[in-house]
């Protein structure tokens, strides 16, 4: 079974190109974007409207409460589900969250829950004690994790003393869940040109009725709505506390967003795996030719 990843920072172009790349293929979109789960938070997050799917089948999309937490695993989960019930049809995995991405088609370390009564053993114990016993039992571990890092080191023994094996082995041990196999494929442009693009998208989200997105979203959920800390959502909190203005607050949107399609860029350049297509300098449809021909031979 085979399907394809269309991955690239925010902005860059992925939501049309996927639509109609699925549309020839028949196929399914994913969505693979930590915000656009949340319902209620569609202007700030550009959650692909009715209209610009263009009947094509979306998945993912408002599927929790904004005050819930929603994981790496809890998308890894969802998605195997879905992959399991598509039986082999045709699937697109768009969006810009490269550990959900990885989560699919590299899979997930399986690392054991908690253990209260030993965690709190753990915890009586000073930070300079653990750190010794970690060096002595999983000394590349204590190579990566800082002694400062108190609890990353109490993780690190508890998983050990529960599984007798190293933390720094088991952490890395991916498990896929399902049978896909997937063309991975990253959209970029011109870095000022795609900066350029980002601010005016958030102008049009402003436009779009953010402000009151936001306003109506912070009326029910209150200080709750902070905790999942998505850019566009906590800048409008802000103003709205008083603690600065409106123009203050799409300034720093824009910049966040800016910063966080520079991380973006990072992670995914840092996967060999990926087959680059510029916007900029190649039209939609050629793109869509060559990752046709690719995939037919994947």
């Amino acid at each position: 079974m085979k399907g394809i990843v269309i991955a690239g920072p925010t902005g860059v172009g992925k939501t049309a190109l996927s639509i109609k790349l699925a549309k020839i293929l028949d196929a399914d979109i994913i969505s693979a974007d930590s915000a656009q789960v949340y319902k209620g938070m569609d202007v700030g997050t550009a959650k692909v409207t009715i209209e610009e799917m263009d009947g094509v089948c979306h998945e993912l999309l408002d599927i929790v409460e904004p005050i819930k937490k929603y994981s790496v695993g809890d998308f890894q989960r969802d998605v195997d589900k879905i992959l399991n019930e598509k039986n082999g049809k045709n699937i697109i995995m768009a969006g810009g969250t490269g550990l959900y991405i990885n989560s699919i088609t590299e899979g997930l370390s399986e690392l054991p829950t908690g253990d209260l009564e030993l965690r709190e053993k753990l915890m009586e114990r000073t930070a300079e004690d653990l750190f010794e016993e970690l060096k002595k039992i999983d000394p590349l571990a204590a190579e990566e994790i800082h002694m400062n890092n108190k609890r990353r080191v109490e993780r690190a023994l508890e998983v050990y003393y529960l599984t007798g094996e190293k933390f720094s082995i088991i952490s890395k041990r991916n498990i896929k869940h399902n049978n896909y196999k997937f063309l991975k494929v990253g959209l970029e442009r011109d870095r000022e040109y795609l900066y350029d693009r980002i601010n005016q998208r958030v102008d049009i989200m402003l436009n779009n009725g953010l402000l009151e997105e936001v306003t109506n979203l912070y009326k029910i959920y209150g200080e709750n709505l902070r905790k999942i800390n998505i850019i566009g959502y906590s800048e409008i909190i802000d103003y709205l506390k008083g603690e600065h203005s409106l123009e203050d607050a799409i300034v720093l949107i824009k910049r966040n967003s800016r910063r966080y399609a520079k991380r973006q860029f990072t992670w995914f350049k840092n996967d060999p795996d990926y087959i680059w297509y510029d916007l900029d300098k190649m039209s939609e449809d050629s793109i869509i030719e060559d990752i046709l021909k690719r995939f037919q031979s994947l």
